[in-house]
């Protein structure tokens, strides 16, 4: 029988949650009832939802892997008002009803977007005598936590130059929740241990913690699994991954980022730290378009941050002009964003087990996007699962799920970058529109201004100081910490 839960989530990257919620689900076949049968509908704005589950255990469990989950809850009652809430309560008695003769209990008052005041807060709680709890009052530790939670709808004014009390809006809210704690998101200390500013080695293109996490969800990583990063670096996925249980073997067409200095590699160092050292397979340095696998279908699952050229310039072997002479070897010409995508989903096809999954972040402007330009990347037998923005205001990063949905085999894809569908030739070659993630080391360092031939370029130095704000969000490191970073020491 399905029972209700309030999820409370973390109020970051709204819209990775449901993609999270459906992985997990999927990772622990758990069936899970959203209420909606078009989940693009979903509001993920607000921190509250209520899901149907088979069972509290399933609860439990996503309450543990999931990393945008603060808390989940037996859901008892909701309403736009304390009445109603009180309605509710009492209507749904045998939910509780158990608990009232003998539980010891305490309760917690808490409110998304404002503060609740002490005296009221004490106020809500006298306000459930009606249940008339008889088991010790314990802040300890008691058997049961009752939570009520205030979703705020207050809209702060502009108040430029001063300072807001904390209590403003305080009483102003579109919902109101009540219930009882199930399990804490015991996922979310793990932004803290695999913090980049604490490991022993990191790089200027190093993944911030929560987004390696979410990136490790998406992959279904567990233990058994092997999963592989192609554009590993300094191998933030490696180890997130790795802490789920999965095996990772990792390669790179500069072995510095994986090695840095000293007799052990840097990705190892820094696996010992979290303990997943002998999870790390192996890692290589080769060009992925130029690679050594002579067999497909060895992995679980793809997972990596291609290089987009805004910090690291992406490469492959190849000489930059025909007829270049070039004194040693091997040279690299540079690798453009849009076939580079492209040629990633034709190699995670050849490369993934049926059932497999490739996940990676691809950059486009937000004001050129369209539905296409992600579909136009895929290759027969690839599926999307999930698309997620990460918005930084005039560009962002979308992390895209790609399922391998064939058991048919291909042969191993020879990176011509033609496009691999109609729709991609389409969106290639038709004038009207272009990819919004093609050329996008250019339109970054521009600024992203449309194209006046009665103007000179933007000067990309112009524009570095002005996006260091979002590279320090791409990168997790602070100014003082850059001057720290793998390519300042090679």
């Amino acid at each position: 029988m399905t029972s209700q839960y309030l999820f409370v989530f973390a109020q970051a990257h709204a819209e990775f949650r449901i993609p999270e919620l459906l992985s997990i689900a999927e990772l622990y076949s758990i069936s899970i009832q959203f209420g909606v049968e078009d989940l693009s509908k979903l509001d993920v704005s607000r921190p509250f939802m209520v899901l149907g589950l088979d069972s509290e255990e399933d609860a439990r469990k996503l309450a543990r892997r999931c990393i945008l989950i603060k808390s989940v809850h037996d859901f008892w009652a909701s309403g736009s008002t304390y009445e109603e809430l009180h309605d509710c309560t009492r209507r749904n008695q045998h939910l509780w009803q158990k608990y009232v003769k003998d539980t010891s209990f305490k309760f917690r008052v808490d409110a998304h977007n404002h503060s609740i005041p002490q005296r009221r807060q004490r106020d809500v709680m006298e306000s459930f005598d009606y249940m008339n709890f008889l088991g010790e009052i314990n802040m300890k530790a008691a058997e049961i936590e009752l939570c009520v939670y205030e979703e705020c709808m207050y809209t702060y004014p502009d108040k430029h130059g001063t300072t807001r009390h904390k209590l403003e809006g305080d009483g102003q809210f579109i919902a109101v929740y009540f219930g009882k704690l199930i399990e804490e998101g015991t996922a979310r200390p793990l932004l803290t241990k695999f913090d980049v500013k604490k490991r022993s080695y990191f790089g200027n293109t190093s993944m911030e913690a929560e987004i390696s996490l979410l990136m490790a969800n998406q992959t279904l990583a567990s233990p058994g699994k092997l999963v592989y990063d192609p554009f590993i670096g300094t191998g933030s996925m490696a180890y997130t991954t790795a802490y789920f249980g999965a095996y990772v073997y990792g390669s790179d067409i500069d072995g510095r980022q994986m090695r840095g200095k000293g007799s052990t590699p840097g990705i190892l160092r820094a696996a010992s730290q979290y303990g997943v050292a002998e999870r790390i397979m192996d890692l290589c340095t080769f060009d992925v378009t130029r690679n050594p696998w002579r067999c497909g279908e060895m992995f679980d699952a793809i997972i990596t941050d291609p290089p987009y050229g805004v910090r690291a310039g992406a490469k492959r072997l190849g000489r930059k002009k025909p007829f270049d002479d070039q004194p040693y070897i091997p040279p690299t010409k540079p690798y453009e964003l849009s076939a580079l995508a492209v040629d990633l989903v034709c190699l995670a096809r050849y490369m993934l087990k049926p059932g497999g999954r490739l996940v990676f972040f691809l950059p486009t402007v937000n004001e050129d996007y369209a539905e296409i330009d992600i579909h136009s990347l895929l290759c027969d037998g690839m599926e999307i699962v999930a698309n997620s923005l990460q918005d930084f205001g005039s560009w962002g990063r979308r992390l895209i799920t790609v399922k391998k949905t064939t058991a048919e085999k291909f042969p191993p894809p020879t990176f011509d970058t033609v496009p691999a569908s109609a729709d991609a030739t389409a969106a290639f070659d038709t004038p009207q529109h272009i990819p919004a993630h093609k050329d996008f080391r250019e339109k970054y360092f521009q600024g992203f201004k449309k194209e006046d031939a009665d103007k000179p370029e933007a000067s990309p130095v112009g524009n570095v100081a002005g996006s260091l704000a979002a590279l320090r969000i791409l990168g997790d490191v602070t100014p003082n910490e850059q001057t720290t970073v793998l390519d300042r020491s090679l």
